[in-house]
């Protein structure tokens, strides 16, 4: 081999070698720095409370610290950091009201569904051949088909009574200090200037300078202004105020009639409202 071939055959060698040493090598942060900066991103949120100690092993970036907190040891999260507002709608009574309506229309569905399958089971069944081992039972006798029809027909009068009666009840509104709608609130804000003028001009004799608070009533008025009741929903503690703002009520009937626009859909307005005997001896309506 002469020298050129030689050198060549070297130089491809050497060349061989360096390139699988250097394809070995492999390069690797240290474990300080992978540590440091090599974790997973963190998640930014807004927290709407704050620690002095810092959590050690936080799980989100925040505006401030927060080391725990809320009502639950499951890993929750909020997803809005608003305060939960209080459910509003309609005042407890009201509610309670139309639960009860929606109970008896329920109740009087099933009592007339069982009626329709006593009726049907009452009625002339077809006698089935039986096999000669066994006993044939006395078919049902006339008389006792007629009692248990006309205990289904005494039912079923009962049942369409009460629906009739039902469907006659007087259609009633309760608002309270909040009226939902301006008819309604037109109206209580006129009934609660009368009442207010009325109370003032007859304050209690044996209250004034002496006794004050506040209570509750529950007044009912019909359609044609005249009060059908009164009651208190939440006393003020002395008695001589609660019969005083009873009486004060009672005296400014009759009150307006209703509008056309309230007639429409409404025969008794009832109206929770508080009153307050203030010092000053003066009464007003919240």
């Amino acid at each position: 081999m002469d020298p050129s071939s030689r050198s060549l055959a070297l130089a491809l060698a050497a060349s061989v070698l360096l390139h699988v040493v250097a394809l070995s090598i492999h390069f690797k942060l240290p474990d300080i720095i992978r540590d440091k900066y090599g974790s997973l991103p963190l998640e930014v949120v807004l927290v709407n409370s704050k620690t002095k100690a810092s959590p050690v092993n936080a799980e989100v970036l925040a505006q401030a610290n927060l080391d725990g907190g809320g009502n639950t040891d499951e890993n929750r999260r909020a997803k809005t950091p608003l305060p939960v507002l209080k459910e509003t709608g309609l005042s407890s009574d009201a509610k309670l009201a139309a639960h009860r309506v929606q109970e008896l229309e329920a109740q009087q569905l099933k009592m007339m569904t069982q009626l329709q399958s006593a009726k049907s089971v009452a009625g002339p069944e077809r006698q089935k051949e039986a096999p000669a081992t066994e006993v044939l039972q006395p078919a049902a006798s006339g008389q006792d088909l007629a009692t248990s029809a006309l205990a289904i027909a005494r039912m079923e009068a009962q049942i369409s009574r009460q629906l009739e009666e039902y469907n006659k009840r007087p259609k009633k509104e309760f608002v309270g200090s909040r009226a939902r709608e301006y008819r309604f609130a037109q109206y209580v804000e006129d009934w609660r200037l009368k009442v207010e003028r009325i109370g003032n001009l007859n304050y209690p004799e044996d209250a004034r300078g002496r006794v004050y608070g506040s209570l509750i009533l529950i007044v009912s008025i019909k359609a044609d202004g005249s009060l059908e009741s009164v009651e208190v929903k939440q006393s003020s503690g002395h008695r001589i105020l609660d019969r005083a703002a009873e009486r004060i009520v009672k005296m400014a009937s009759p009150y307006a009639r209703f509008p056309a626009n309230i007639t429409r859909d409404t025969d008794i307005l009832v109206i929770t409202r508080t009153w307050t005997f203030a010092p000053g001896d003066k009464l007003f309506g919240e």
